[in-house]
């Protein structure tokens, strides 16, 4: 008879459990109320990406006002570069872990 009522309580908490984590799931898939209009549209200039507030664009040689074609070759490639070596470090992550 105990056994039989801890049995049932236990598949109710299960129950319950489980119905409150499909609710929270449910709740971060919803669309956030807001009031006002959200754009994602991004108006910055591309020169000045990267910069520091009180230093301005990090730019030690001189490129930007000399060599300005190349300056934003450079900075695409750098991006190129970038992404390469993360797709590289999750590699090295997954083919560790696998």
């Amino acid at each position: 008879s105990n056994a039989l009522c801890y049995i049932l309580s236990l598949k109710t908490t299960m129950k319950i459990a489980t119905l409150a984590l499909l609710a929270g799931s449910a709740a971060a898939f919803a669309p956030a109320q807001c009031g006002k209009d959200v754009t994602t549209a991004l108006n910055v200039n591309e020169l000045e990406l990267g910069c520091t507030e009180p230093l301005g664009v990090y730019d030690p040689l001189g490129w930007i006002e000399t060599q300005p074609e190349k300056f934003e070759r450079r900075r695409a490639v750098e991006r190129k570069h970038g992404r390469i070596a993360m797709a590289a470090v999750v590699g090295n992550i997954v083919h560790n872990n696998h």
